[in-house]
C-alpha cells in the first residue's frame, strides 16, 4: 500500500503512531504531512527509517492508496484541523485509517464522503462486539508470551516488541507480535486496542489475542501504559493478567523521572518498578523481569552505553537500547 502519513505539528517527537509505521510497517510511505516542517524529509527527523518527503497538505503528496493518522493524542480526540485533508484524501479515492477514540466512520461528513467516494474509512481501535470477560487461560499456549512494560506511556514497549520479534526470526523462530495498540495493530495488521475495550472484558481481550498468536514459537506481547500511571494504570494490569506472560521486559526513557505530562508525579525508579511488577503478577503467572530496554535517543553515544549499562545494573537483568544497539542479549535472557 502507498501511504500518506498526517502528523501536523507533532513529527516526530509527538507523532509516534507516525514513527513506529515508518520502522516497522511494510507500507511505501509516500509523503508525511506537518505543516511546520513542509519542504524537509523525514530523514533529516529519524534517520533510521524509510525516508519520505514532508509536506503542507493532500494537495502536495503523490498518488497513494490511503491517508493515515500519524499521532495519538491523549484521549484521542480527533482535531478538526486535520478535517480539510481527510476530506481531500477522501475525495482523490483514498482510504483513512485512524487509531482515535474519535471514530471517523460515525462523523457524518466523513461517512457519507467515503460512500460517495467508494473507499474506506479504518477505525483500528474499534473493539470486536463480541468481547467477554477472562478465563485465566492464555497460559496454555504453546508459545513463550513475553510481554513488554513500562516505567511510564511512550517508553518503548512496541518498539522493543518488534524490535525483539526482528531478532528472534533472525534466529530462525516463528516469532510474532500481539498487537493491544492501534500503532501496533496498523503495522501488523491485526490485533485489539486493549484501551478500548469495556473494563470488564480488558483481560478477556488480551487473552483472546494471546490465544491467537499461540502457535508461534514465542509471542511478544505489546503493553499499554505503566502500572502506576495516574491515568493509565487500569490498561497496563488489564494486559499482564490477561497475557499470563512467561517473561517480562521493562522499558525506559534514560533521565526520566515524572510521567510525562503528569510532572507532579514522580516515577518509581526501575528497581521499584520489578518489584511492583513481579508482584502484581504472580498471583496470576511466575513472570519475573528478565530483561530491559532502555530509550538513550536524547544521550550521545557514551552517556548511552553508561545508562545502559547503569539501567542493567539496576534491574539486575540484562538490557540494550533495541534501536541504537542490537536485541541479542536481552533475547538470550528472554529465551
Amino acid at each position: 500500500m502507498r501511504l500518506a502519513i498526517l502528523a501536523h505539528e507533532q513529527f516526530p517527537d509527538r507523532a509516534k503512531t507516525a514513527v513506529g509505521v515508518l520502522r516497522y510497517a511494510d507500507d511505501d510511505v509516500v509523503a508525511v504531512l506537518d505543516r511546520e516542517r513542509a519542504g524537509e524529509r523525514v530523514r533529516e527527523h529519524v534517520p533510521d527509517v524509510q525516508d519520505a518527503p514532508i509536506v503542507a497538505s493532500m494537495d502536495d503528496v503523490p498518488d497513494c492508496n490511503a491517508l493515515l493518522i500519524g499521532i495519538a493524542p491523549i484521549g484521542g480526540g480527533f482535531d478538526e484541523s486535520w478535517r480539510l485533508d481527510v476530506r481531500a484524501a477522501i475525495e482523490r479515492g483514498c482510504d483513512v485509517i485512524a487509531g482515535l477514540h474519535y471514530f471517523l466512520g460515525e462523523d457524518e461528513e466523513f461517512a457519507a464522503l467515503a460512500d460517495d467516494h467508494g473507499v474506506s474509512l479504518r477505525d483500528v481501535r474499534r473493539p470486536p462486539d463480541d468481547l467477554t470477560v477472562a478465563e485465566g487461560t492464555a497460559g496454555e499456549v504453546d508459545a513463550r508470551v513475553v510481554l513488554t512494560v513500562g516505567t511510564d506511556c511512550s517508553s518503548g514497549k512496541m518498539t522493543s516488541s518488534f524490535e525483539l520479534r526482528d531478532a528472534a526470526r533472525e534466529r530462525g523462530l516463528d516469532a510474532a507480535v500481539v498487537p493491544t495498540g492501534q500503532t501496533g495493530i496498523m503495522v501488523a495488521g491485526w490485533g485489539i486496542a486493549i484501551d478500548r475495550a469495556i473494563a470488564d472484558f480488558a483481560a478477556g481481550a488480551t487473552e483472546r489475542i494471546v490465544q491467537q498468536a499461540g502457535d508461534h514459537d514465542v509471542a511478544f506481547v505489546e503493553g499499554q501504559g505503566a502500572l502506576v500511571h495516574p491515568a493509565y494504570s487500569g490498561v497496563t494490569t488489564s494486559i499482564l493478567h490477561g497475557s499470563q506472560p512467561d517473561s517480562l521486559v521493562l522499558c525506559h526513557n534514560a533521565g526520566n523521572e515524572t510521567f510525562g505530562g503528569y510532572d507532579d508525579f514522580a516515577l518509581p525508579s526501575p528497581a521499584e518498578y520489578v518489584g511492583l511488577y513481579e508482584s502484581m503478577a504472580v498471583p496470576i503467572s511466575p513472570a519475573t523481569v528478565d530483561a530491559g530496554m532502555l530509550n538513550t535517543a536524547d544521550l550521545d553515544p557514551d552517556e548511552a552505553e553508561a545508562a545502559v549499562a547503569d539501567y542493567a545494573d539496576e534491574i539486575d537483568a540484562p538490557a540494550t537500547d533495541p534501536v541504537r544497539y542490537d536485541a541479542d542479549d536481552v533475547l538470550d535472557a528472554l529465551l
